[in-house]
Parts: C-alpha cells; structure tokens; sequence
C-alpha cells in the first residue's frame, strides 16, 4: 500500500489505536463493510490524512454505509474493550508488532513476524490447512467486485497476473474512465469508479 509518509511531518498520528478501534467497532456492525472500513483509512494515507482522527473515521464509515453514530457510541464502548482483547491475545501468542500475521487453527499457530511477501502468509495458510486452493480472481472485474481500490502489486498478487501486465492493464482501464488512478510519490492505487472508497 503506498502512503505519503509526509503525513508524519505535517499531521503526525498520536498512536496507531484509533482506526484499530474504529475497525472493531465496524466489525459489530457488519463484517464485509468492516474490510471495506478498514481499507478507506489506509487509503486516507495516500492524501496525508491523519486517520486516528474521528473526522476520517466518520468519513470513512458513511463512505461504505455503516451507522456512523452507531459506530461512535461502539468506538468509545464496547469496541475498545474488544480492542484490549485482541491486544491480550497478541501478547499471549509473542505477537511483537502491529504488522505481524497470526493464524490460528484450534490452538496451531503460525506467525509471520512483520512484513513479508505475499507468499509467506500463504505458505503459514498451507502449514495450518494443507488442502487449502488458492482462488485466484484473475479477471479485473471480479477483483473490483471485492475490493474497490488496489495497488498494482495487489492485483499481481490476487489475480497471479505478473506485476508490469497488472499495471498495464488498470492503467489501460483508467484512460477509459473505468477507474480512477490516485499517483503519490510512493506509488500509484487504482479505484473504481462510482463507489464509495
């Protein structure tokens, strides 16, 4: 995911606890929208948005159709212990950072400690479930279907397209206003048209 890490110098986050909050509060309302929550934040990182602050966060849930007063009164409720609970969790399974990935598998347990290529949480997949088939969504219109913004290695990744065709092609959907390509300095994302992200 691209970020303008200018965001650090100009609106700097206080703590990274906010939009983990705001997800789990999400997720008490609607699992799907919740993914689709937790993606309008990190893309808010493109645009240098502080996204610990309320005001994004209320943007970002009406944006994919939550209850934004619901999720408020979940945020500063219930939703925060929900979030301490994860945190206990984390430190029970020596989880060390944020971006670290556990899976879980009635007590087996595979770690994939800070970030990795994408290949890796699919081998810790396949350790935990050897008969696991990876579906790969390779047409760009079923990719969008579920995900309304993606980077080009994104798509690489989901589809099992190779990363200079992946680009080729959204960049070939952009030009025919398909989708909406968002460039920083970081790196380029591709959002589809008539949506909310």
């Amino acid at each position: 995911m691209p970020i303008d890490g200018d965001v650090w110098l100009e609106d700097p986050l206080h703590s990274s606890y906010p939009p983990s909050i705001a997800f789990k509060a999400a997720q008490m309302q609607d699992n799907k929208k919740a993914v689709l929550f937790l993606r309008n934040p990190r893309n808010g990182f493109l645009q240098k948005k502080n996204i610990a602050k309320w005001e994004h966060l209320e943007v970002a849930a009406k944006k994919v159709g939550l209850d934004a007063v619901q999720l408020k009164k979940d945020y500063e409720g219930k939703a925060k212990n929900l979030f301490e609970e994860d945190l206990k969790l984390a430190r029970e399974y020596g989880k060390r950072i944020s971006n670290d990935f556990l899976l879980d598998n009635s007590g087996n347990k595979e770690i994939v400690y800070g970030s990795k290529p994408y290949a890796f949480y699919e081998t810790s997949v396949l350790k935990l479930h050897p008969k696991a088939i990876k579906m790969n969504t390779v047409k760009l219109g079923n990719t969008f279907a579920k995900y309304n913004s993606l980077t080009a290695k994104e798509f690489s990744e989901l589809s099992g397209t190779p990363r200079a065709e992946s680009e080729k092609q959204l960049n070939e959907l952009a030009t025919k206003g398909i989708f909406d390509k968002f460039t920083t300095k970081n790196g380029s994302i591709w959002i589809r048209k008539n949506t909310s992200q």
